[in-house]
């Protein structure tokens, strides 16, 4: 993209909509995205900070005034500067508390975008870190209310703390940053800055009870967090910093700006929902209008929901595109009609193992294997029909070349004494060169026996019209004839019996290999979450561990509860390849692993 496009559309009544000139950008892109989104106070500096990480100076509107120059939010998709392969999505918002704005729900509505879309979200403030500016970001303490994990209802602690799963990195931007980083008199680092800011503060009023509300949210809501602080860019009238070279700005704050575009290019990951699945771009879009939709119809956007029909669409979409593969793979590589049955099964085989190997490595939440078995459903009928193709072709082909070497053979010039002899000779002959004949495929006898078996009638007549034999050598010929029609009916049967054991075991060997993969499949998919959850378990230990050292021993026994469950459910995961079937059981104990085990050995 040469500039930015608006991505979501601010439309009459504070209502969005998405731009289809952005969603069909986002449709074409196969590729993983990194999505990046910031949002923040309008007239902060939002847009100077994702053009840089574009790589330009202009192209996200800056403003000098004091309205807000952005509207919406606004996307710019370019190749990723340091990882082949992948796009960065930059995902500029509206400036939040413009005045201007007669419905602040609307800024829910942003921010709550901005955070569901993004793999990394950039929240952008001005001066310092302190409890004023944590208040203003009330959006953090109304997500359970705008955003819902499942769409059963559930407990309001055990949703939020799912949030983790779905939402992105946080990193807190404080520009115009005047302070020394020090606590009690120790430089402290960026992030400790940050981290002490989130200290839940003791106490019972109303504003502490709310401050320490949107700190949890932040603590507890986003898998890792970050922080940068910038100076001035200048001391002079810096609001069209666009205007101006690098060597116009502050050393330091030429430096920031460059620490933080290097944190973001190496540190932002792939958007991604649970279970590991990377999101390229046209999910992105997708995922955009289910949750602009969800809003704009005044309902809550659920992400299990979007998810799911997410799923259902890429599975299909996939399964699809896999079966063409096969069709395409099939195609380039074998030649009809093929010479052997397993000639053409083993080309078969390779091409089916390709289109299953692209559905299993992109495919996800495939309940029941529903797509998969669409897939090899797919892809067992054209093996069929190419089979029959293959013999269709072979029995021609075999056909039109008989009729060649027969060419215009007259039998009326056999109907003489020692004609049958020479029109034996003749028939003899074009057997031999029609077997030398190479490429004649699988049906090669069946279209000999055929063929010989037309002309029984006419050697018949030749036979009893040479009167030059004695009847007893006319019955010898007629047996030799009869044997000779015997063992070709015999070669016809073994081909086919041959050919069918063949097609047989391709359909056991498409079971087993649907199977292996499968099995495969599901094994990382177990890797990969239980990895997810042992990221979120050593997050949620920390937590608790902060809490029981800042005194809030009530708030830890509830991250406990959490901490409890993540546990139950990891244990299932790393059990799951033994206890499949009673893992499924919502009672399951694995204080009842050793009754299972006896019940197993018995």
């Amino acid at each position: 993209m040469a500039h930015p496009v608006c991505l979501i559309e601010n439309i009459e009544e504070n209502k969005v909509k998405i731009n289809q000139e952005a969603l069909a950008i986002l449709s074409s892109i196969s590729q993983p995205v990194v999505v990046v989104s910031i949002v923040g106070k309008y007239r902060t500096g939002k847009s100077y900070l994702m053009n840089r990480l574009a790589g330009k100076r202009t192209g996200f509107s800056l403003g000098s005034t004091v309205q807000s120059n952005t509207k919406g939010i606004w996307m710019w998709c370019v190749p990723h500067p340091r990882r082949e392969g992948q796009t960065l999505v930059l995902l500029d918002t509206e400036g939040l508390g413009d005045v201007e704005k007669d419905d602040l729900r609307y800024d829910s509505y942003v921010f709550t975008l901005a955070i569901l879309l993004s793999s990394t979200l950039v929240y952008n403030t001005k001066g310092t870190i302190d409890n004023e500016e944590l208040l203003r970001l009330q959006y953090m303490t109304e997500l359970t209310k705008l955003i819902h994990v499942r769409s059963t209802t559930e407990d309001k602690n055990k949703a939020s703390s799912e949030f983790i799963r779905f939402f992105p990195s946080f990193v807190w931007v404080v520009r115009d940053f005047t302070l020394e980083l020090e606590i009690d008199g120790k430089e402290v680092t960026t992030d400790r800055y940050l981290e002490n800011a989130l200290k839940l503060k003791q106490g019972n009023s109303e504003e502490i009870r709310q401050s320490n509300i949107l700190r949890e949210c932040i603590r507890n809501y986003f898998p890792s967090r970050k922080c940068f602080v910038f100076y001035q860019p200048t001391n002079r009238n810096h609001h069209n910093l666009e205007k101006l070279n690098d060597t116009d700005l502050d050393p330091d704050f030429v430096k920031q700006t460059n620490e933080f575009c290097s944190y973001i290019f190496d540190s932002s990951k792939e958007k991604t929902i649970p279970g590991g699945v990377r999101v390229n771009g046209s999910m992105l879009g997708q995922l955009a209008v289910m949750y602009v939709e969800a809003i704009h119809s005044g309902q809550v956007p659920c992400l299990e929901n979007a998810v799911d029909v997410l799923a259902q669409r890429e599975n299909a979409s996939l399964a699809d595109k896999s079966y063409d593969l096969y069709q395409n793979l099939l195609g380039e590589q074998v030649v009809l009609p093929t010479e052997t049955q397993q000639e053409f099964s083993s080309v078969h085989e390779e091409c089916m193992k390709k289109a299953l190997k692209l559905f299993m490595e992109h495919s996800f939440k495939d309940e029941d294997q529903r797509y998969q078995n669409f897939l090899m459903t797919c892809i067992q009928k054209e093996y069929e029909r190419k089979c029959q193709e293959n013999e269709q072709l072979s029995y021609k082909h075999c056909t039109d070349l008989l009729e060649k070497l027969w060419g215009n053979i007259d039998h009326k010039s056999y109907m003489r004494p020692g004609g049958y002899l020479d029109y034996r000779a003749t028939v003899d002959s074009i057997i031999k060169k029609y077997k030398a004949t190479p490429q004649k495929g699988l049906k090669a006898e069946e279209a000999l026996q055929t063929f010989l078996k037309q002309k029984e009638d006419m050697e018949s007549c030749i036979l009893k019209a040479d009167h030059s034999l004695t009847e007893q050598q006319k019955k010898l010929e007629e047996e030799k004839a009869h044997a000779e029609v015997e063992k070709f009916k015999a070669e016809v049967a073994k081909k086919k019996e041959e050919a069918l054991n063949q097609r047989i075991k391709d359909i056991e060997k498409a079971y087993k290999e649907n199977e292996q993969q499968l099995v495969e499949k599901m094994e990382k998919e177990r890797n990969t979450m239980i990895e997810e959850n042992k990221r979120i378990l050593e997050k949620r230990l920390q937590e608790e561990k902060t809490l029981t050292e800042e005194g809030f021993n009530q708030k830890a026994k509830v991250i406990s509860a959490i901490i409890e469950e993540l546990q139950e459910e990891q244990m299932k995961l790393f059990f799951s390849e033994n206890y499949g079937p009673e893992l499924k059981d919502p009672s399951f104990s694995f204080a009842k692993i050793s009754r299972i085990n006896e019940q197993k050995e018995n």
